[in-house]
């Protein structure tokens, strides 16, 4: 697509932006990927839509609010990269627009007081611990508050799980074959506890050594994609600085996560310390991956038969391209069948805080979802992100499907375990 973005202009990650523009070629295969352009149909809410939309904004011949609302419906899901043909990298131009348009705006000061608060909370185990706590006092009150609150209550957890801090280091009994260090993960430590747990278990079982730096704060993707990005550099410079270096890989269990942490060179780029970006991005791994490249030890066989149905989380399958690996790991497990969900590359609805600030859209994808799972038929599904674990047992249980929804390392360490069950 020809343009006349002001590249100079637009700082360190204006010749990005630009490439991601001209690399378009208005082909549509990113059209029947897209969650938002079937449901509303209109060519300003598929991405070659919203490229032609952020082109004219930056070329300054578009007033912005006039984009802005088809810009506010991406769900950031990345599946238009996976579908593009001509290579377009869309989170290049996205993200970066995103914080530009940010910062021109208008919003009332309520509603960018909720938005900080919002992301505060979320982004701070203890806090949104005691949050989710005061949340069942409200519960009663549900139905007379905004469409949003109600939104947030529906996701939270019935009761919350043992509140444990994780060790600090943890070493296998036999040989170490590896070293990692662990993200930790901020609304994942509160919502579902045991997903770290079981994570480090799983590992230690390989024989792999595990970090979990106390230092570490939220990794920055709910600020880098709600166009919060001076805070998302902060929180991308300190993890950057308090992640040993010496460590064979930098292990992620929550695809949100992983994926804005390999986005770290594009996030500072331009910055003092975009080359240790780029070295620290490249150790990052999913957790299937990392099990699949050591060699994935099966767990002893389940006992019966289980129809187990795997999520594709957008940020893991679009954002990381990892699709194999965890549906490997699956396979190796003798006695689950692995049953297919059909549309696995559409979004589910969650993506951050997207169902809250979106809640029409992200009500009906997660609608389209539970379909999907209930024409699927699985006794259990497996996910790897914690945002679409919430999304699919919300919007299962309105649909009256008793498929039980669970982490990949809840699933895997449950194997071992014995204690997989219908």
């Amino acid at each position: 697509m020809r343009h006349k973005l002001p590249i100079e202009k637009l700082g360190p990650t204006g010749k990005g932006m630009a490439d991601a523009v001209q690399a378009c070629v208005h082909c549509g295969f990113c059209l029947p990927t897209c969650p938002t352009y079937g449901p509303l149909g209109q060519e300003m809410d598929s991405p070659r839509g919203r490229i032609a939309l952020m082109k004219e904004c930056l070329e300054e011949s578009l007033p912005l609010d006039q984009a802005l609302p088809h810009l506010d419906s991406c769900l950031g899901c990345l599946a238009c990269e996976t579908s593009c043909p001509s290579g377009v990298s869309y989170r290049e131009l996205v993200g970066p627009f995103r914080e530009k348009a940010e910062g021109l705006r208008s919003r009332s000061w309520f509603n960018r007081s909720r938005r900080k608060l919002f992301l505060r909370i979320l982004t701070r185990p203890s806090l949104f611990s005691l949050v989710v706590k005061a949340s069942r006092l409200v519960q009663p009150f549900a139905k007379w508050l905004p469409k949003r609150m109600r939104v947030m209550l529906e996701l939270l957890p019935q009761r919350l799980g043992s509140q444990t801090s994780l060790p600090e280091r943890v070493t296998p009994k036999e040989k170490t074959r590896a070293r990692v260090a662990l993200v930790a993960g901020c609304a994942q430590q509160v919502l579902e506890p045991t997903i770290g747990s079981a994570t480090i278990s799983i590992l230690v079982r390989h024989g792999v050594e595990v970090v979990i730096p106390r230092e570490q704060i939220c990794c920055g993707a709910l600020h880098w994609h709600a166009g919060e990005g001076p805070t998302a550099r902060e929180l991308a410079k300190k993890n950057i600085e308090v992640f040993p270096a010496d460590c064979d890989a930098v292990i992620s269990n929550a695809a949100g996560c992983g994926s804005c942490l390999q986005e770290y060179p594009l996030l500072l780029k331009g910055d003092s310390l975009e080359a240790k970006a780029c070295v620290f991005s490249s150790r990052v791994l999913d957790l299937s991956v990392f099990l699949d490249e050591l060699g994935f030890i099966p767990p002893p066989p389940v006992s019966g038969s289980l129809r187990v149905a795997y999520q594709d989380a957008c940020h893991l399958l679009h954002g990381q391209g990892v699709s194999g690996a965890p549906r490997r790991i699956l396979k190796a497990i003798k006695g689950i069948e692995l049953v297919s969900l059909a549309d696995p590359e559409i979004c589910c609805g969650s993506a951050g805080i997207y169902n809250v600030e979106n809640p029409d859209m992200g009500n009906e994808l997660g609608i389209n979802k539970a379909i999907r799972v209930k024409e699927a038929g699985p006794d259990i599904v497996v996910s790897a992100n914690v945002g679409c674990i919430s999304q699919l047992r919300r919007h299962l249980a309105q649909e009256s499907q008793n498929s039980k929804v669970m982490h990949l390392a809840e699933f895997i360490e449950r194997a071992y375990n014995g204690s997989l069950a219908r």
